[in-house]
């Protein structure tokens, strides 16, 4: 099955500029997509697709930063490398914590350019991998029956099957059967197992009755 290349997404209201960068990353192998606002690639926003983002600081309407800020309360995990003509410190400051791959300043040398997207490229199969393990995971939780999941939240907390017997007032050893099930709907083999996908999943950080919704 062929691959297909990898999406640049550039945002940029320089219809000069949105020019030269497609020809320079098409010569490179990329294939590429032009926006000249914020406004119009949240309007075609990009499916799933290997990719990252070429991001503008100062346009009309909605700005660099803005548009950042947008994509990221939505959910939306595209790398995003800024590449702008009116950089300043506190900007790029901000926009690195805010989860940019690079803060990049016109005129950028093609190298540096070229290394910014493939470093954003490489963010961009992380991330995939990760959430695939993520969804994995929370597949599996979620065969567990609601008593099931009771018993989980209480068992990667460290408490012992008398201790679970008493707080949800059942016997212990119908305990040890639903602790059976849990290990092997979650397929796993050991407590330390179990309580890694307790911990990957943010259930030791939630409360023990948030558990049933990972």
């Amino acid at each position: 099955m062929t691959v297909a290349p990898p999406i640049v997404h550039v945002v940029d209201d320089d219809a000069a500029f949105r020019s030269a960068i497609a020809r320079l990353l098409g010569a490179s192998g990329y294939q590429v997509a032009l926006y000249s606002s914020a406004s119009e690639l949240l309007e075609k926003l990009p499916d799933g697709g290997p990719g990252c983002i070429l991001l503008d600081v100062k346009m009309s309407g909605l700005n660099g930063p803005q548009l950042q800020e947008r994509l990221g309360e939505i959910g939306y995990k595209l790398p995003i490398v800024f590449l702008t003509g009116h950089g300043d410190v506190p900007t790029s400051v901000r926009a690195i914590k805010a989860g940019a791959e690079d803060f990049l300043t016109k005129p950028v040398p093609k190298k540096d350019l070229l290394a910014a997207i493939e470093h954003a490229l490489n963010r961009y199969e992380e991330i995939r991998d990760h959430d695939s393990r993520i969804a994995a995971l929370r597949s599996l939780v979620s065969r567990l029956t609601p008593r099931e999941r009771e018993v989980f939240a209480l068992v990667v907390r460290g408490k012992l099957n008398k201790q679970i017997a008493h707080e949800l007032d059942i016997a212990e050893r119908t305990i040890k059967a639903h602790r059976q099930q849990v290990m092997e709907k979650c397929e796993v083999q050991t407590l330390a197992e179990l309580v890694l996908i307790a911990e990957r999943l943010g259930i030791l950080s939630s409360p023990p009755g948030n558990d049933g919704q990972p």
